[in-house]
């Protein structure tokens, strides 16, 4: 898979987890009243994190928020900022992911920038999806344990006989939601992670090559020839042949019959 595609994925698949993580936040029914004792009932009983709901059999619907904060259940209130802390992170992510594709150049901004970007945003949607499964993870916990506890006061009689009616909830379509909005947003922050090491770029390793200057001085010897040349305001240069010649001064030295015209 390329880098565009893995990122323009992950990019759908984080947007679809924080529409996800936002409608099980505002649902209501994370937790509804089980009917398995009493399958017909006129008043059907749903609550969510902000509000409880009651629902009649003629249609009729109320709902009733919460009107305190510290009367609720501790559990509750950590929920709660689990999933604003996941909507809020995932927002941040989204926004930041958005300058990150490859598929959009915004001004003269280099591979490097967009990875750190790639990297940050996808870091943010796997917090972000922790938080919501986390959250949802506790409330339904949270349901669990209410439910056997009401269950155990239930049946508390000689022969199992039902001496108490106690309501009963059990899982709401919130928690399903939540569970699979949190996994969408988990998936799409590794996927941001893996895309950001195409965006990255390469590091070449390159080898020492160290260059030295040439002598001032060069010797050559072809068949018995030498010269040597020298670079110097005071330098003469001189040249010896085989056969012990005089040198370019003693030749010089002597004054030919031209000098004098």
């Amino acid at each position: 898979m390329s880098t565009t595609t893995c990122q323009v994925v992950a990019f759908l698949l984080s947007i679809l987890g924080l529409a996800g993580c936002i409608a099980a936040t505002g649902m209501d029914m994370w937790s509804t009243q089980d009917l398995y004792d009493n399958p017909v009932t006129s008043v059907f009983q749903y609550e969510g994190l902000w509000r409880s709901c009651v629902r009649q059999s003629s249609g009729f619907t109320e709902c009733r928020p919460y009107f305190t904060i510290l009367g609720l259940p501790a559990m509750l209130q950590a929920v709660r900022a689990l999933m604003i802390v996941g909507i809020v992170l995932g927002a941040i992510g989204l926004l930041v992911s958005i300058f990150a594709l490859k598929c959009i150049r915004i001004g003269s901004m280099e591979d490097s920038a967009k990875a750190n970007m790639t990297l940050t945003s996808g870091i943010m949607f796997i917090v972000s999806g922790l938080c919501a499964i986390a959250g949802v993870s506790v409330f339904a916990n949270m349901l669990v344990t209410n439910f056997w506890m009401s269950t155990a006061n239930m049946y508390t009689g000689m022969g199992g006989m039902v001496q108490t009616v106690q309501t009963r909830y059990t899982f709401g379509a919130a928690l399903f939601v939540g569970w699979v909005a949190g996994g969408l947003t988990l998936i799409g922050g590794v996927m941001m992670c893996i895309a950001c090491r195409g965006l990255a770029p390469e590091e070449t390793n390159y080898k020492a090559v160290s260059y030295h200057a040439s002598g001032h001085s060069v010797a050559y010897k072809p068949g018995g020839f030498k010269a040597s040349t020298g670079f110097g305001s005071n330098t003469k240069n001189k040249k010896t042949y085989d056969g012990g010649a005089h040198t370019e001064d003693e030749l010089q030295s002597y004054p030919s019959k031209h000098d004098y015209v």
